[in-house]
């Protein structure tokens, strides 16, 4: 059955940590920070969660899934986990945070925030949907496009004992399984200030590693449904980041050519959007074997809704071709990208191909 990436499937690693936000309001600060205290004192081992009758089963079970994980990624892909993922932490509620991003209307360029420690970002997390959307509007009264959207877990590069949220339980074994690797991939590589590569590499660890994690298990293997699973959701993320990148071409053709006004772009990008659409149904969505992409479909398209998709999906394609390069050695791809990353401008020149990749 095709799943619809919708709530959880987006904003996966958004740092929401208030140590990455005193840049910011004193206000600002102190609402994240008591946000971000409560989820660390709300936290429990998960061995003493998964001794404990009183939780459901389903729960105790992901968790078991979420301790394989973090073995896989530390004894099979060489991530220094360090402690994250050993503790559990149950919010009253089934969203952790909701980002705020912002983009020009007449070209794929976001609005930036600055923080310690990662640098200039695109978005904005906020701990109450009032807040998200105040900064939503004034956004929007400065004349950019804006999206508000859901995350549901987070990762604060090793800085503190990440514990995995009851919020990213809410989905089946395979992206549970997922969801980990992707936010431990980033600490093994972050580069500061380049959140489109940072969240794309982040997209292909946990895909591919959720893949060999489940095709080569003791209990699993080549045959199983799960392995059968993140194969098909790998080969769709794919699938739709080409369709992406193409899509990108033709944006940056209109908003590239000097000779039109800034109206003229704006006029002529409700053009591209629509023959996307019509694109993504005729020729994506029938070849589609797990996802649907329906929050990408259903959500009104603009440069930052356009945007926040982007940064999880540029290029995987190119990723997977590096993978290729080193004969499918995932741990000596890994070990290669952080190698070299620090040597270049933009790590995206270490991948093959020359898609376009847009500002992030």
């Amino acid at each position: 059955m095709k799943k619809t990436l919708g709530r959880l499937g987006l904003g996966l690693t958004a740092l929401v940590m208030a140590t990455t936000w005193v840049a910011c309001s004193p206000v600002y600060v102190v609402k994240a920070g008591i946000a971000e205290a409560r989820i660390l004192r709300a936290r429990r081992p998960i061995h003493e969660v998964l001794a404990d009758t009183t939780v459901d089963a389903d729960t105790r079970a992901k968790l078991s899934w979420v301790l394989e994980a973090r073995r896989f990624a530390a004894n099979d892909l060489g991530i220094a986990v360090g402690e994250s993922y050993t503790m559990y932490t149950e919010l009253d509620r089934d969203t952790l945070a909701l980002i705020v991003t912002a983009a020009h209307q007449d070209r794929l360029v976001p609005k930036t925030w600055w923080f310690p420690i990662v640098g200039t970002v695109p978005y904005k997390g906020h701990f109450s949907l009032e807040s998200a959307l105040r900064e939503e509007a004034g956004l929007a009264e400065k004349g950019f496009d804006t999206y508000v959207l859901p995350t549901a877990a987070f990762s604060t590069l090793g800085w503190f004992n990440d514990p995995i949220l009851s919020t990213a339980l809410q989905t089946d074994d395979v992206e549970v399984v997922t969801t980990v690797l992707h936010e431990l991939s980033h600490q093994h590589l972050f580069v500061p200030g380049r959140v489109g590569f940072n969240e794309s590499f982040a997209t292909f660890v946990g895909r591919v590693g959720a893949a060999r994690f489940f095709c080569t298990r003791a209990g699993g293997g080549p045959d199983s449904v799960k392995c059968a699973r993140a194969l098909a959701r790998w080969r769709d993320f794919q699938r739709f980041s080409g369709y992406l990148d193409g899509f990108v071409a033709e944006l940056e053709t209109l908003y590239g050519d000097a000779s039109l006004t800034r109206e003229d772009k704006i006029a002529g990008r409700e053009r591209i959007f629509d023959e996307a659409l019509a694109r993504f149904d005729a020729l994506v969505a029938p070849e589609l074997e797990e996802f649907t992409f329906a929050g990408f479909r259903d959500t009104p398209l603009n440069n930052a809704t356009l945007l926040s998709r982007i940064r999880y999906y540029n290029r995987l394609a190119d990723f997977d071709a590096f993978l290729q390069s080193h004969e499918g050695d995932l741990v000596a791809a890994l070990a290669d990208l952080k190698a070299r990353a620090g040597s270049v401008d933009d790590p995206f020149e270490l991948l093959p191909g020359d898609a376009p990749t847009p500002g992030s």
